[in-house]
């Protein structure tokens, strides 16, 4: 059989698989027509009764010896059938589900499950995590790295863009390679994943860019002078002065130095059923290749999860980055991250925010400036009346009083716009914010 992440969910994260219990969380995989779905199994065991939930609807069912038989019904009355056997840490066996397309038929899929990690005695952890490999797609199918808890904390280090690690060896391939994911123990779809980042640290002295300019922003003119551009160049880092300097400048540069900003070019998580495995040179509702200059130390990031776990990738530091990554590359270089994980149950963004010590802020990335404008806007809109309570009109009157919009990406597939509010003017409304 080939591998599916519910199977290797647990032997990849170093825990012990809980014995067995009354009472157990599970995550299934599901074979339909060639694609994985996965969903959570709470399963709860009186005797040979079975209870619980998958995916939040109710079951009914009994245990035989080793084997193991559930209904679980949905909330249109369509019920979806388990039989299988326990062998070792493995429930595998059947899934006898209606056909989407006609009810009066049915048709079986095979699935295969296993428990989701317990915590640990001792409460929220900080875990040291050195990854082995990396992807180069969000994805659901991948084993995860580490299973980690709401409150607990993860220091790790990421690749530069190019699979480039702090002493300067090639550790995978370019093209933005991500650490993770991480298993989320407790997050399912319909929840939003809250990432703080903590710590942000360079751990090299130099970092690689380019001298180009991205297309979006080449007018016609400027093209014309611009066939040149687009070679590699140098940068030095400086961490104990906090600035960077091109690397064999010319006069013109010579004195030039940046200040040190680094951020995550790279965050998101698994997106939903449906959708293939998305590259990590790409971006959406689920995050991704975000290129966003704000997400950096002491900042939150805010995340919808689809799938369960959440499956959180992260990686492409930079050093420092203008906003739209107008050079292609930003100061990409390797970083020394730490961050940790909260969850808001049963209610999800729409899109990716970023809440920093001063202000909100909503991304909407797209294929055109025109509709990341129309995303983010919406997005803020939304987290404005969601969660200060304000209607539309009184939403519309404060952002056309004070929202800031901010070029996050111009690099990418999906270009990227970000709405900002800043916060100090939501201060009488917080009374009335609901939590």
């Amino acid at each position: 059989m080939r591998w599916f992440p519910s199977v290797a969910l647990a032997c990849c994260l170093s825990l012990p698989f809980p014995a067995p219990a009354s009472t157990q969380d599970w995550v299934v995989a599901i074979d339909l027509w060639g694609n994985w779905a996965y969903q959570s199994l709470h399963l709860v065991r009186d005797g040979d009764k079975l209870g619980g939930e998958l995916d939040g609807d109710d079951l009914r069912g009994r245990a035989k010896n080793d084997g193991l038989e559930f209904v679980s019904t949905d909330a249109r009355g369509n019920e979806y059938r388990f039989s299988g056997k326990l062998s070792g840490d493995t429930f595998a066996g059947t899934a006898d589900f209606p056909d989407p397309n006609d009810r009066s038929r049915r048709v079986e899929h095979a699935f295969s499950a296993r428990p989701a990690p317990e915590r640990q005695a001792g409460g929220t952890r900080r875990h040291e995590f050195t990854p082995t490999d990396y992807a180069n797609e969000f994805s659901p199918h991948r084993a995860p790295v580490l299973a980690i808890w709401p409150g607990d904390t993860v220091h790790t280090r990421t690749l530069d863009s190019g699979g480039v690690d702090e002493h300067g060896v090639t550790r995978a391939l370019f093209g933005n390679p991500q650490v993770g994911p991480f298993f989320v123990v407790g997050a399912e779809p319909g929840d939003t994943l809250l990432v703080k980042i903590e710590r942000l640290r360079t751990n090299r002295d130099y970092a690689d860019s380019l001298d180009g300019i991205v297309g979006r922003a080449l007018g016609r003119s400027l093209a014309a002078k611009a066939t040149d551009l687009g070679k590699p160049k140098r940068w030095r880092l400086d961490a104990a002065r906090g600035v960077a300097r091109p690397d064999a400048a010319d006069d013109a540069l010579r004195n030039l130095e940046v200040p040190l900003r680094p951020m995550l070019g790279g965050l998101g998580v698994a997106p939903g059923f449906g959708w293939p495995a998305i590259s990590s040179g790409d971006s959406g509702r689920f995050g991704g290749n975000m290129d966003f200059n704000e997400v950096v130390e002491g900042n939150t990031v805010y995340l919808p999860v689809s799938q369960p776990g959440a499956l959180l990738y992260l990686g492409d530091a930079h050093a420092a980055q203008g906003d739209g990554e107008t050079t292609q590359y930003a100061l990409e270089t390797s970083m020394d991250v730490e961050f940790g994980v909260e969850l808001v149950k049963g209610r999800q963004v729409g899109l990716p925010r970023v809440e920093s010590p001063t202000h909100l802020m909503v991304l909407g990335q797209a294929g055109s400036l025109d509709e990341a404008l129309r995303m983010a806007t919406t997005g803020m809109m939304q987290w404005l009346q969601q969660d200060y309570g304000l209607g539309l009109s009184e939403a519309s009157q404060l952002l056309g009083a004070c929202v800031e919009y901010r070029v996050a990406t111009l690099a990418g597939r999906n270009v990227g716009l970000v709405a900002k509010v800043p916060k100090a003017l939501l201060e009488p409304l917080v009374p009335d914010r609901k939590k």
